[in-house]
């Protein structure tokens, strides 16, 4: 569970990520391949604000193309998306502008 938590703590380091696309960063056999309940129980551990990682999300999204705003929420909030809850990606959105 500690070295899951370091990771999950690189990775933020490094990016933005939801509670949902974070757990399945570390869990993901693409990823770091650790159980899903060492995942989860790293991801709870950690004191992580998703709103400011949605913002993060949704900066970097309009950096490198153009949405609207409900492009953007549906982006940031969808399952194939980022996976942020809709609270998340309308703040997320909100803060990058739109």
């Amino acid at each position: 569970n500690e070295q899951a938590a370091k990771s999950a703590q690189t990775y933020l380091k490094n990016g933005a990520f939801s509670r949902k696309g974070l757990i399945e960063q570390l869990s993901s056999d693409a990823g770091e391949g650790y159980s899903l309940e060492a995942s989860t129980y790293a991801v709870d551990s950690l004191n992580i604000d998703y709103n400011e990682q949605a913002a993060k999300s949704a900066q970097t999204y309009l950096k490198n193309g153009a949405f609207s705003r409900k492009g953007l929420i549906e982006q940031l909030s969808s399952d194939a998306g980022d996976g942020y809850t809709r609270s998340e990606a309308v703040y997320g959105a909100s803060e990058a502008g739109l």
